[in-house]
């Protein structure tokens, strides 16, 4: 994990910046002090340093010189105003310095700091998300778009649903984020049901993921096919909300 040092006066800006940062980085705080500034930076040596600008005229803008100076290396970030910038403007001239301008949101920062880092911000984004919710994956397997959007509704707030209108990209999705269970259509053209659970059991990574039928089909013939294929679980369409719910939940019992 990449180390961020923010430089700067403890306000209400720098600690939701801190705040931010903190899910995608090392965040280290350090006061405007130059002193604290030099020994900060060789103990924790960071990947790139940010300075609060609020307050300039009380900081010691010798920070501005160290890190020139000293720590070249190190990529810095300043966010303030366009006055508190102005008196500092030679410093942006070289690469090393980079300035945002208040007002100014978090998620500016962070593609700032992603961009001076070369990381992929909207990736880093999404990882978060993925981490902090920690609500049960459900993968939504039918080529009726239709479908797709009623039971995304149906289940969009108790679980994490993603959607595949196919068996082929439901393999791509799988590979992607792995699910905790698998919502899967038993008619669909070129791939069916019975074909994507194959495929599912054939990887040993994959095959313990619980798949739950849906079949439009009520016909004893039909519904002894979907069985022998030993699912999970299958539900008749059009599935409703309680009864998705229980079938999840069965599913996915550890």
């Amino acid at each position: 994990m990449k180390t961020v040092l923010l430089i700067g006066k403890m306000n209400e800006l720098m600690k939701n910046i801190s705040d931010y940062l903190r899910k995608f980085f090392n965040v280290q705080l350090c006061t405007d002090n130059n002193q604290n500034v030099i020994g900060m930076i060789k103990v924790v040596e960071p990947d790139l340093a940010i300075v609060n600008m609020v307050g300039l005229y009380d900081m010691d803008t010798n920070v501005f010189d160290t890190l020139y100076q000293k720590f070249s290396e190190i990529p810095v970030i300043t966010i303030g105003t366009e006055n508190e910038h102005r008196d500092f403007a030679r410093y942006y001239l070289d690469k090393q310095f980079t300035k945002l301008i208040r007002p100014i949101d978090n998620s500016d920062v962070l593609s700032a700091v992603c961009e001076r880092l070369e990381l992929n911000a909207d990736e880093m984004v999404s990882n978060v998300r993925e981490k902090e919710d920690d609500r049960k994956k459900v993968l939504v397997v039918d080529d009726n778009a239709t479908t797709l959007r009623s039971i995304k509704e149906m289940l969009g707030e108790k679980y994490n649903i993603s959607l595949a209108n196919s068996g082929m990209k439901a393999m791509t999705s799988i590979g992607k984020t792995r699910p905790d269970v698998i919502l899967l259509d038993y008619e669909m053209p070129v791939c069916d049901g019975r074909q994507t659970l194959e495929m599912i059991r054939a990887d040993e990574d994959l095959q313990s993921i619980p798949v739950i039928f849906l079949t439009g089909v009520n016909d004893r013939e039909h519904i002894e096919a979907v069985i022998k294929l030993k699912p999970a679980g299958y539900l008749l369409k059009p599935a409703v909300p309680d009864k998705l719910i229980e079938a999840i939940e069965a599913a996915t019992i550890k």
